[in-house]
């Protein structure tokens, strides 16, 4: 994607904290040897809604593959969808990574007629995932390593990671409690990991209360369910990389969740790089780099 048309979206990330800013850029994986035609992604869908489906991309060879999680941004809302992940996902591919390109029902009208909000997003996120215990295993003809799934979120997309990543500490009656396929790592790229902060913060207008019905203090229990930051310890490492020129989504969500994973137990790590919103989800920027590196030592 390029910088002009991602300028378009509104979205967010979180990184792997960095010693400082000024942490070089690490070249992360080598691309494999492009094969004559690039891999066709295969999509399986995981309801009966046109936004529940999965684009599953797999690299030539016998595998098993570990898999990579591509969850959008766009503040959850419909004019943004799966095709931001698009070129992510074809990059990843490349370096032998099966990515899985997760559309799912946002909140609005219009386009896929909507049909999102908490809880029925989180729990499409959720089956999406499950799936690749079946559906996706048998696209990819069992060549899916499932004890290595990453999660990679951008925006909106990093609260869902992130919230995908704490679902096993759900309690067993919460939307999305008791995963068949768990996150082994997470990438927050600009992702709006305090929800509460971000309600109170009015990042993206009004979207973080458009997607949770309400404000904090009137739906409480849900923003605890739904935050990263609440979900705390995740019990697996997580980085956010967040640019500190990000006007859509602050560096502090990024700033807040990694120092409270630290405190929590977890491993977290906060890169920061000089560039905007958007860098992260631009293959080739110094930002994607980042998340690539991130990923190569997760995975």
């Amino acid at each position: 994607m390029t910088a002009t048309s991602t300028a378009l979206v509104a979205g967010c990330s979180a990184t792997p904290a960095a010693p400082s800013p000024s942490t070089p850029v690490t070249a992360g994986p080598s691309r494999t040897s492009s094969p004559s035609s690039p891999p066709t992604p295969q999509r399986y869908s995981y309801g009966d809604a046109p936004s529940q489906y999965v684009e599953l991309t797999l690299p030539p060879g016998a595998g098993p593959f570990p898999v990579v999680v591509i969850v959008h941004g766009g503040f959850w809302r419909t004019p943004y969808g799966a095709e931001l992940g698009q070129p992510l996902a074809a990059d990843l591919v490349t370096r032998g990574w099966v990515s899985a390109n997760v559309e799912y029902r946002r909140v609005g009208g219009g386009r896929e007629a909507g049909g999102g909000g908490w809880p029925a997003t989180g729990q499409d996120v959720a089956a999406a995932v499950d799936a690749l215990a079946d559906h996706g295993q048998q696209l990819a003809g069992g060549r899916l390593d499932l004890d290595r799934v990453v999660g990679l979120g951008h925006s909106a997309g990093g609260q869902l990671v992130g919230w995908l990543a704490g679902r096993p500490g759900l309690p067993p009656s919460a939307p999305g409690a008791d995963p068949r396929v768990r996150l082994s790592g997470l990438v927050a790229q600009a992702g709006v990991m305090d929800l509460v902060g971000a309600a109170e913060e009015g990042v993206g207008g009004d979207a973080v209360s458009s997607l949770m019905g309400g404000s904090p203090g009137r739906r409480a229990a849900a923003y605890a369910e739904a935050s990263p930051l609440a979900r705390l310890p995740l019990g697996i490492p997580s980085v956010c990389v967040h640019g500190e020129a990000d006007s859509n989504v602050p560096l502090s969500q990024s700033e807040r969740f990694v120092a409270a994973a630290k405190k929590k137990g977890d491993t977290s790590e906060l890169r920061r790089f000089d560039g905007d919103h958007f860098d992260p989800i631009t293959v080739g920027t110094p930002a994607w780099t980042l998340c690539i590196d991130a990923i190569s030592r997760l995975i």
